[in-house]
């Protein structure tokens, strides 16, 4: 998770929180933030070509090997501090459970996103279709694998 920290550093982003094996980040969460639904796919991509080169490095040494699934969308949330003892910031909301969901619904060593976000990069990222998946407690959803980004240029944080 480190080098996860230092990712969403360079892309201007906010860690949230970790539960468990998951990494919660956001962009764009406050007006001064200049973070785009580009820049945080950027940041995606990044992400997992870290886990998997660390996953290949393992697998050459005939040791398990992690492979993550990502699901990122794009919408507002509620966002606050929580808690009477130990306080916490947190982001709640149905955006929030969306990218659960997506990410739940997703394929290791992929991005999975909604059809919303895909309207928001598909100038920048090269996305394949999936069809809308039924996902818990809302319904079908449209969504998309991200590929790689337009003409192989990056996103520059």
């Amino acid at each position: 998770f480190r080098t996860f920290d230092d990712i969403i550093t360079r892309y201007n982003l906010e860690k949230i929180k970790t539960v468990g094996d998951a990494y919660i980040a956001v962009g764009g969460l406050s007006e001064i933030n200049d973070s785009t639904p580009s820049t945080v796919i950027a940041a995606a991509i990044e992400m997992q070509e870290f886990v998997k080169s660390e996953y290949n490095k393992k697998v050459k040494l005939g040791q398990d090997g992690f492979q993550m699934r990502m699901g990122v969308h794009f919408g507002p949330v509620v966002a606050g501090v929580v808690g009477n003892k130990k306080f916490a910031f947190d982001i709640w909301g149905d955006t929030v459970n969306v990218a659960a969901r997506l990410q739940e619904n997703g394929m290791p060593e992929k991005i999975n996103i909604s059809a919303v976000l895909y309207e928001k990069i598909k100038s920048d990222y090269t996305c394949t279709p999936r069809g809308k998946i039924q996902i818990k407690n809302h319904g079908e959803l449209e969504m998309y694998f991200v590929e790689n980004p337009v003409n192989s240029q990056k996103i520059s944080s």
